[in-house]
């Protein structure tokens, strides 16, 4: 049987995930984020004072993906790294006052990207759509 793009989950997955990138890099541009950035601030805002370890953990990156990302936002001033008193090998990533200013923006931004990706499904088929993906998730760690 023929591979059909259309009907694999994965290609579909990845083709979504380019677009809500695409949308999401567009609408917080201005804020001098870009996505990797935003979704290592979401960690922050929820969390502040993570390691780097935990970053790579929480998001499923790379090492070096992620000490890349930290290391252009401390260049761009939107995070400091403090010595861990509980582990002096691993540094604590604190936001500054300045990513902290962004997160009402910067999360209004991705919730209009949200709101415009899921307007054609009704709010049931929303949660289903939310609870599948988060499955399929979970399964992928495992």
């Amino acid at each position: 049987m023929a591979f059909k793009k259309d009907a694999s989950a994965g290609y579909l997955a990845n083709h979504m995930a380019r677009l809500f990138a695409l949308a999401l890099h567009d609408r917080i541009r201005p804020l001098g984020l870009a996505p990797a950035q935003f979704m290592t601030l979401l960690e922050l805002w929820e969390d502040d004072g993570l390691t780097q370890k935990d970053l790579v953990q929480r998001l499923d990156v790379e090492q070096a993906t992620m000490a890349n990302t930290l290391k252009r936002m401390e260049r761009d001033g939107l995070i400091t790294r403090t010595e861990n008193p509980e582990d002096r090998r691993a540094q604590l990533v604190r936001l500054t006052p300045k990513a902290k200013a962004l997160q009402e923006d910067a999360t209004s931004a991705a919730t209009g990207v949200n709101e415009k990706a899921l307007s054609a499904l009704s709010p049931e088929d929303r949660q289903a759509f939310i609870s599948l993906m988060s499955r399929v998730i979970g399964a992928l760690r495992d």
